[in-house]
């Protein structure tokens, strides 16, 4: 503890603040301020987060539409493809106990969950998703919570393993752009672009609190991230990252200026990622499920610790671990074949004299019809009807179109994107 201050001081390794702009990876000491950049020669990165206790940097990138992962330490600059066919990823976030990553992605509008190898992975969910942006984990309770901008925007909070989905901010929200977990103070909070606002929430979704609203300084937010008592974001329109007091919103302070194009940001220290355990592997080896073992929500004392999970396509069985194939029968309707011969005559013959019988009826009506009916002009083919003896109707004040009008959508690209 600071004596002078009174607030908790992390322990251990300076903490720093890393972040992308999209073309690489930096970094920069929360106290002595060294600023050095980690990954170069990124395409587009958009997305970030770490596994602390494995040094490891984890990004998504927009343009190759893929996973990526780097040793934080290597200063050689490799990286290594770890999960493919990501189409439009907004956020990911690394289960550093069990050792999987979480992501949203825009295009799909869904979120996924893949082993950090990316050998394994599943849709976690693929309904009632508009517009899926940040996402944050929290494996020792076992709940993953992820922000939606979409009509109507919210945040939603579920179980890692897909189960027990709620929502736990729907009102006074618009552009929920950026969400972060406080473990020690067991909140959430985030970032609205729209309403130049950073909020915080206790975890059941009450005791909602407006932290900081400023135009100035929250023009237009896009990430963040917590650590002691300081919160951290990057505004996009103001190129830069601020840090403020996470309780009161004062003592504001500019870290980074001339931030071209910022996307996500993380505070990397120990203590951001607590210990657990990984009760996937206590007994036998990835809970001795058959594809992909998740850590369970923790909602009392008889909640299970973590469950099996399969693939799209396959359900689990009966024991709980393996995986069956979902059977996909197609239902196919029978029709019956009129019977031939004398008898599918007979049945023929009613219907014909039925059809006899109109039109023999329609020609006598239309003769007794041109007899009483005066000459018309068809000058229009849908409204402009006239008799000789009628004036002509102007539909020309009608023609404009009625409605709501749209503007053409331009589609934009890069080169990166041509490449």
């Amino acid at each position: 503890m600071d004596l002078a201050t009174g607030v908790c001081k992390a322990v251990g390794k300076e903490p720093s603040l890393i972040f992308t702009n999209r073309r690489d990876i930096r970094k920069i000491g929360l106290e002595r301020k060294e600023y050095i950049q980690l990954v170069e020669q990124l395409r587009n990165t958009v997305a970030l987060d770490a596994d602390i206790a494995a040094q490891k940097l984890f990004w998504a990138d927009l343009s190759q539409k893929a996973i990526f992962s780097a040793s934080i330490d290597d200063k050689v600059g490799r990286h290594v493809k770890m999960i493919d066919n990501v189409y439009n990823p907004a956020a990911i976030a690394v289960d550093w106990v069990y050792k999987t990553i979480y992501w949203t992605d825009a295009a799909s509008k869904t979120i996924s969950v893949a082993t950090l190898d990316g050998t394994k992975r599943k849709f976690l969910f693929n309904s009632d998703l508009r517009e899926p942006a940040s996402i944050a984990v929290d494996p020792l309770s076992g709940f993953v919570y992820w922000s939606d901008w979409g009509e109507p925007a919210k945040i939603e909070k579920a179980g890692m393993n897909g189960f027990d989905r709620r929502p736990l901010v729907t009102a006074d929200i618009q552009w929920p752009n950026g969400i972060t977990l406080d473990l020690i103070k067991s909140r959430l909070y985030w970032l609205d672009s729209k309403l130049h606002m950073l909020s915080s929430v206790d975890l059941n979704g009450q005791d909602r609190r407006i932290v900081l609203k400023s135009l100035e300084f929250l023009a237009h937010p896009l990430a963040l991230t917590i650590f002691e008592d300081r919160v951290y974001w990057i505004d996009g329109e103001n190129e830069a990252v601020y840090g403020a007091n996470k309780f009161t919103g004062s003592e504001l302070a500019t870290l980074v200026n001339n931030l071209n194009d910022a996307q996500d940001i993380i505070v990397y220290h120990e203590l951001v990622q607590p210990s657990g355990k990984n009760w996937c592997e206590e007994d036998m080896e990835n809970g001795g499920c058959e594809y992909l073992c998740l850590p369970a929500p923790q909602i009392n004392d008889h909640s299970p610790k973590y469950t099996c999970s399969c693939p799209s396509g396959y359900n689990v069985e009966e024991n709980g671990r393996d995986c069956q194939r979902i059977n996909v029968t197609t239902a196919v309707s029978e029709v019956s074949v009129p019977p031939k011969g004398t008898s599918a005559a007979w049945a023929i013959l009613p219907l014909l004299l039925l059809v006899m019988a109109a039109v023999g009826g329609y020609l006598m009506w239309r003769n007794w019809q041109h007899k009483n009916m005066k000459s018309m002009n068809f000058d229009n083919p849908v409204y402009l009807k006239t008799t000789e003896e009628d004036l002509s109707i102007d539909i020309g004040r009608h023609s404009a179109s009625v409605g709501h009008t749209y503007p053409a959508i331009s589609v934009v690209s890069t080169d990166d994107d041509l490449a």
